[in-house]
């Protein structure tokens, strides 16, 4: 077997982006995955992007990546979170059909030139300290000059259904608990995480009669920036709800959950709860919303979202039966939580490189984040950090002000986990500027200089930018008077400036339709493009703006936090960051740079309520 220029290990989302990327850098390749026929499976819900996770996938599909076009292509149900919202907090998010999705991912892999390999890897190979390749559970050696272990939730992956343990990575897939011992030997530390997935039902024994139903969008946002429209039928989700009776018969049975029998020691996903943690940490609810989500157009499978758990298999038929239009609904799969290592992010380079070995690149659960959508960003960026390790290729800069990614990778790195990571809009500070509908004109154009985008794409980008700038140039050409906009049906007010297009749209309720009855060249634009420039409108100021406040953040690390004072009436600031900074009482803005989980957005909310507090006293 020949010696490869990089051997990534699982054929999960994480692994997929690392390999495509690494090809489309010409690397030689391997990918090496349990089951060829699996690569690029949905391990849990069937669903791509959401707020956050679709700024993510957008960021994915910017720099060439396979996500968001395999979720188009799959896509059954179309939707825009927070539609009535501005585009900063705007997340695209599609229902997937699970097999057309990984048929989408294998179809798009095997038109790259590498090699797939199909066994279990059960230690690293390494040589005066630098990574060498893997050996596999047949003795095989598959040398290289470095790794991606993109492992999931398979090392020393445990699945609980009540009392009952199942070693695996997923159901019906064996674990890889050789690699983490050996991974120990050479100094890696790691802790236990968790995370669950509810039982799957079956949809011709749903009352889907007596649901609310949820369609998909009139007007579907894709994820890709190359996609068009939806390439499947779209369909419709049933939502139900939780009632008293749900929650007496999880609340008597706690005891026989696996989490709060005392089976699991990892930390679940705090934003992904079970059943069995919202009944505990929401006694005062009522109900919980139920989304029950098709798996696909020729399957009657359902994945109930909400309700995933880790109680015992009979306990689950009952409480999910008595949920209305569940009454005589059949259980295919039963939910179950599956606890896995991982290695705190503190300990990796900014490039995903390990101090273990030389060349050694993690990306996925294994940092400690949950979701498709993380993992697959994290394999992409392992797979640019071997291109330049390898190659020299120049860098692609992943910040905090620059991309979602460079975000997660910040907080990873430099913050760590202690619970499974997810990405939200609320962690980004310059989240105006991060949109989902610009990812490619922050990341593109890095992308093409590094090699990691085609020139398909590249060309398809350019021509994009080419109607923007000159639509652009339309709107800062105009010269509108506050009588010719009162004819538009804009008003100015009464100062009696002139305005140009951009200020027009930056006014609220002024939509394209208005400045397209003054200006009819204007008109002329795509609906893309002129939506895209009255986007850029709208936030042009609050960019600046915001900008101007990190800079001050930084300059006011010092400033001292009175002792009581109350977070709970900081604007902006989530009930987590209120959560935390209350317990911790730091008596500095530095102090409280340094607690766990506390993000620079939050940090420039409470640095502004600061000022609001001293300019009220002034007063």
């Amino acid at each position: 077997m020949k010696h490869f220029d990089v051997v990534v290990v699982g054929g999960g989302h994480a692994g997929c982006e690392a390999i495509h990327a690494a090809c489309r850098y010409g690397l030689r390749a391997a990918l090496v995955t349990l089951d060829k026929s699996k690569t690029g499976s949905m391990s849990c819900n069937p669903a791509i992007g959401g707020l956050g996770k679709g700024h993510l996938v957008r960021e994915i599909d910017a720099l060439d990546g396979i996500m968001g076009r395999a979720a188009d292509v799959s896509g059954i149900q179309f939707r825009l979170l927070n539609r009535s919202k501005g585009p900063a907090v705007q997340g695209p998010r599609t229902q997937s059909d699970r097999e057309l999705y990984l048929q989408a991912v294998q179809k798009i892999l095997a038109k790259e030139n590498f090699t797939e390999i199909e066994g279990e890897v059960t230690g690293l190979l390494s040589r005066d300290g630098c990574i060498d390749g893997v050996m596999l559970s047949d003795g095989t050696s598959v040398h290289s000059y470095t790794v991606i272990l993109t492992a999931g939730t398979f090392m020393r992956g445990v699945i609980h259904i009540g009392d009952k343990r199942v070693s695996a990575g997923r159901m019906g897939e064996a674990a890889a608990d050789h690699l983490s011992n050996q991974m120990e030997q050479l100094g890696a530390t790691f802790g236990r995480l968790k995370t669950g997935t509810p039982p799957r039902l079956n949809g011709n024994t749903i009352n889907w009669e007596v649901l609310e139903s949820q369609p998909a969008d009139d007007d579907p946002v894709m994820l890709s920036f190359l996609s068009q429209s939806p390439s499947v039928k779209q369909v419709s989700c049933g939502i139900t709800h939780t009632n008293q009776n749900t929650h007496e018969i999880i609340q008597e049975n706690l005891g026989k959950s696996a989490m709060y029998g005392g089976h699991i020691a990892g930390v679940g996903p705090r934003y992904c709860p079970s059943i069995e943690d919202k009944i505990i940490r929401f006694p005062d609810k009522q109900s919980h919303q139920i989304f029950l989500e098709p798996e696909g157009l020729t399957t009657n499978s359902i994945y109930p979202n909400g309700i995933s758990t880790s109680l015992p298999e009979t306990l689950q038929y009952q409480y999910v039966r008595s949920i209305v239009g569940l009454q005589n609904v059949e259980i295919l799969q039963p939910g179950y939580a599956i606890e896995y290592d991982f290695m705190n992010p503190m300990g990796l380079t900014r490039d995903l490189e390990t101090n273990l070995l030389d060349g050694l690149f993690l990306a996925g659960q294994i940092n400690g984040t949950t979701g498709y959508e993380e993992a697959a960003a994290q394999g992409l960026v392992a797979a640019i950090g071997v291109a330049k390790k390898i190659k020299g290729v120049p860098n692609i800069k992943f910040d905090r002000s620059s991309s979602y990614i460079g975000v997660m990778i910040d907080d990873l790195t430099s913050r760590g986990a202690s619970e499974p990571y997810r990405m939200f809009t609320s962690r980004a500070e310059f989240r105006l500027k991060l949109r989902a509908d610009n990812a490619d004109q922050r990341l593109t154009e890095q992308g093409w200089l590094s090699g990691c985008v085609s020139a398909v794409r590249y060309r398809a980008y350019s021509k994009k930018m080419e109607r923007l700038v000159a639509c652009k140039l339309v709107l800062s050409s105009m010269s509108v008077s506050p009588n010719e906009a009162r004819s538009a049906g804009i008003d100015l007010g009464l100062d009696g400036r002139r305005r140009n297009g951009h200020e027009l749209l930056a006014i609220p309720g002024v939509s394209v339709e208005h400045v397209a009855d003054l200006e009819p060249s204007f008109s002329k634009s795509s609906k893309a493009t002129k939506k895209q420039a009255a986007c850029e409108a709208v936030y042009i100021t609050y960019i600046e703006r915001q900008r101007r406040d990190v800079e001050a953040l930084a300059k006011d690390l010092g400033v001292e936090i009175p002792k009581n004072f109350n977070y709970s009436i900081v604007s902006g600031l989530s009930s987590e960051m209120i959560s935390k900074l209350s317990a911790a009482r730091p008596h500095s803005l530095g102090a409280a740079k340094n607690i766990e989980g506390v993000t620079p957005a939050a940090l420039t909310a409470v640095l502004l309520g600061l000022k609001s507090l001293e300019l009220k006293k002034a007063i």
